[in-house]
């Protein structure tokens, strides 16, 4: 999708054929009209294509950047095309997991296409019998391990940034950057 000059691009509605007989010989009229016709094709072809430009599998690349930005969503500026508009178009769905693990693994494949596990503190513990002592406090901190997986090297202060935006205020967090997938299961989410 151009939004440049495109020469010899027709329009679908020729101005000179329009207008009333009396100008249908005119040769000065219809030049003009046909330079004004040679102005406007770019833009009725970009209107008639307006819809593409607000679906993100089909937008360019720049108004897939500004549509990023429309829904709030940050992408990797330098990222792979595809991680960009998939991002954009599931904006939705990674708002309604935010500030759960899922949530943020999601956010860092998308955003970033590197692979991640994360291992969550737990944090619940109960007693059949009354007056039992109470557990210890949980650790409250969220390791996420990431390492490259559709990029080829994981850039760390972006993934930085993402889970600070994506982690829950009350919770530490903690990564590590990893050369590959750590061989021991972290548990349902580590598999995705």
């Amino acid at each position: 999708m151009s939004r440049q000059a495109v020469p010899g691009l027709p329009t679908r509605h020729p101005i000179g054929s329009l207008l009333p007989a009396l100008y249908a010989d005119d040769d000065l009229a219809q030049r003009l009209t046909a330079g004004l016709d040679t102005v406007l094709a770019p833009v009725f072809a970009t209107l008639d294509s307006l819809p593409a430009y607000f679906d993100p599998r089909l937008a360019p690349a720049d108004f897939v950047d500004w549509l990023a930005a429309w829904v709030g969503m940050d992408t990797a500026p330098r990222g792979p095309d595809d991680l960009r508009r998939a991002t954009v178009l599931r904006a939705l769905e990674l708002y309604r997991w935010r500030g759960t693990r899922r949530g943020i693994a999601d956010r860092l494949r998308l955003t970033l296409g590197v692979g991640v596990r994360i291992t969550d503190c737990g944090g619940a513990s109960w007693s059949a019998s009354s007056r039992a002592p109470l557990a210890p406090a949980p650790s409250r901190e969220l390791l996420v391990r990431v390492w490259p997986d559709r990029v080829a090297a994981v850039d760390e202060a972006a993934v930085r940034t993402v889970v600070a935006a994506s982690c829950p205020v009350h919770l530490g967090w903690r990564v590590e950057v990893l050369t590959g997938p750590p061989t021991v299961d972290a548990g349902p989410e580590g598999s995705r």
